[in-house]
């Protein structure tokens, strides 16, 4: 089932999903656990314009504070995941204040997928490029067709993907990253399967079936050991050696005094698969849902 959200975010005048009488700019659909929001401008082919990435931020906001949603795929309609940011946009007004509330914005978006308590799978089928390329970073994890490429391509305008830089370079090898920064060239989808820009690519006719395999592995894990695990996954990135062992240990321990694992623990030795706690009241949430 698709949401409007039409009332949320967007740019002075016009809702996150676009004015009255105008199709979502993301379309929102819940299949058992599984949330897919579903960037829905493919004449613009779903670039980041500041109504985009407003609609975008009220999703993420409000998933943030959706217990019953499991896991998050975000994808986008027609020939494009994403082409980057709306170019004519930031050519209409290129003051050097409204620039930097755009790119901002763009990376506040960014930060919100690392810090979304879901798992988020970026669904890819098409071109990524420039910021669209940033998001399929971002996202904890990317399947992708096989027909979809991907590059960071601002060089070739004259405007270096510094931005967008900062996931590629935390997704993909130095040198590798370096080369499509300074080249601004597209890598197919195997070669972004090689660098683990993407976890896996698919046929396009058998991509949602690809995602929904992967979210079903997610679904039967708990709730919020999952949660646990991502905040500290990120957190001890940045951290040197010493301090990221320190603080992963306090999380460990953490994790040893919750329910799940108590559960966990009971399931093992009685040779059963574990209730989860924070499942039992929504357990058919992982077993309805086909996911993809």
């Amino acid at each position: 089932m698709e949401h409007d959200r039409s009332g949320r975010g967007g740019a002075p005048g016009e809702g996150a999903n676009g004015g009255p009488g105008a199709e979502p700019m993301v379309l929102r659909e819940e299949r058992g656990g599984v949330v897919h929001l579903t960037m829905n401008r493919p004449a613009g082919f779903n670039t980041l314009s500041d109504a985009m990435l407003g609609a975008l931020e009220a999703e993420i906001a409000a998933l943030a504070e959706d217990q019953r949603a499991r896991v998050v795929v975000l994808g986008g309609r027609g020939k494009a995941f994403c082409a980057g940011h709306d170019l004519k946009e930031i050519r209409a007004d290129r003051r050097a204040d409204a620039v930097r509330a755009l790119f901002t914005r763009c990376s506040r978006l960014m930060l919100s997928l690392t810090r979304l308590p879901q798992p988020v799978i970026a669904r890819v089928d098409g071109i990524a490029t420039a910021a669209g390329c940033q998001l399929v970073a971002a996202c904890d994890l990317a399947v992708c067709s096989e027909t979809s490429r991907f590059a960071t391509s601002g060089v070739k305008y004259g405007l270096f993907c510094s931005t967008p830089m900062v996931a590629l370079t935390r997704n993909v090898p130095r040198k590798p990253a370096m080369e499509m920064l300074l080249t601004g060239d597209f890598i197919d989808a195997g070669e972004a399967l090689r660098l683990g820009l993407v976890n896996a690519v698919a046929p396009a006719d058998g991509l949602d079936a690809a995602i929904g395999a992967l979210a079903a592995r997610l679904l039967d894990k708990p709730r919020d050991v999952l949660a646990l695990g991502k905040r500290a996954f990120y957190a001890q990135a940045e951290m040197g050696l010493e301090e990221a062992y320190a603080a992963t240990t306090e999380v460990i321990v953490d994790n040893a005094m919750r329910a799940d694992f108590e559960e966990g623990l009971a399931a093992f030795v009685e040779k059963r698969k574990p209730a989860w706690p924070d499942s039992r009241a929504s357990g058919d949430l992982a077993r309805t849902g086909e996911g993809g």
